[in-house]
């Protein structure tokens, strides 16, 4: 199950309890203060994992805690510290505070992480209080109690080149054709439901990250078929691959369904369709000649790739202007978003 947001309860583990204990040995008629001090409570700490792919193992667990740290005790022994509690979360997270609406952190690369709840510091023994005029303290400090917040987890997957297209245009298939992914491929609408990413084997050990984003429809920014709540996961892609049927079975011309999908992304998000375009004209096999490939380049004003996803026409082209694109911007860093804002004050929300 594709699990793509969570909302969570953080606490990092709260502070042991200081000592209060006095020294009393043989020959030693005075004795001495001797408590230990706690320890320090453990912190919730999240890491950006490669081997985590969705939010799913959050399911059923809202509550995630931090041990607590011991208290001390006589003979000046402090208390054992608390173990961190780290949580693997998918690369591509988002982590908002859910009361505020703050961004926290944007774990955006592999083995990043963050620490979202401190541990409690550890309370003093009365051994520390001791000082010339007070050479007997009879108190201990009790332990802090570690931090605690509402969280709010988003994911958005980051992939080099985004598929985006009308239900039934052929991405599925192309994702399967260019990459080892094995999405569900059938002849009805909306067959992809969750988001797909595959890799794209090249010459010369090249890779390419494509994620298949699930059909968009007219009227998708206001949650008309599946909406667009899965468009997120192409926000952080370098490339975008719109694919369009130039064989389209219904009344609707090439260039119409182009038009609706990039009246769509401009809706969702400005940055978003200012992205990098590479328009693939899929199922040319099904087409007499490319005359109807040319007619949509004519029509949108700029050049379209003739593809066939089904025979693999097209696609070693298609590969090679995929990685054109994309590799200028592989020692770029990644897109990071406006931390310390709430979404409705910044540009990608």
């Amino acid at each position: 199950m594709f699990i793509d947001e969570a909302e969570i309860y953080v606490e990092g583990g709260k502070g042991g309890h200081g000592c209060m204990s006095f020294r009393r040995e043989k020959y030693r008629p005075l004795g001495g203060p001797d408590g230990g001090d706690g320890g320090n409570g453990g912190s919730v700490i999240f890491r950006a994992a490669p081997s985590v792919a969705t939010l799913h193992h959050l399911k059923g667990r809202h509550h995630w805690r931090a041990e607590s740290g011991r208290p001390g005790e006589g003979n000046d022994r402090a208390g054992r510290n608390g173990i961190d509690l780290t949580v693997d979360l998918p690369v591509g997270t988002l982590v908002y505070d859910r009361e505020t609406g703050v961004l926290l952190k944007d774990l955006a690369r592999p083995e990043e992480t963050c620490c979202v709840a401190k541990g409690g510091s550890g309370g003093r023994g009365n051994k520390a209080f001791a000082t010339a005029t007070q050479q007997a303290p009879r108190h201990a400090e009790p332990g802090e109690p570690g931090e605690a917040r509402e969280l709010r987890l988003t994911l958005k997957l980051i992939a080099d080149a985004g598929l985006v297209g009308l239900p039934n245009a052929g991405k599925s298939t192309l994702l399967s054709r260019l990459s080892a992914a094995r999405p569900k491929i059938a002849a009805y609408p909306f067959t992809t439901l969750e988001p797909q990413l595959g890799i794209a084997e090249l010459s010369d050990d090249r890779r390419i990250v494509l994620a298949d984003i699930p059909g968009l429809i007219e009227g998708a920014h206001e949650g008309a078929g599946l909406g667009d709540a899965f468009l997120r996961h192409i926000e952080r892609t370098r490339v975008i691959i719109h694919v369009i049927d130039v064989c389209p079975i219904d009344e609707h011309s090439p260039a119409e369904d182009y038009g609706v999908i990039r009246a769509e992304l401009e809706k969702h998000s400005m940055t978003l369709a200012g992205k990098p375009e590479i328009v693939v004209a899929n199922k040319i096999d099904l087409a007499a000649s490319l005359e109807p490939v040319e007619a949509l380049s004519r029509e949108i004003a700029r050049e379209v790739l003739p593809i066939s996803a089904a025979t693999g026409r097209g696609l070693e082209r298609l590969i090679e202007a995929m990685w054109a694109m994309v590799a200028p911007f592989r020692e770029a860093p990644v897109q990071r978003y406006d931390l310390g804002r709430p979404p409705h004050e910044r540009s990608d929300a």
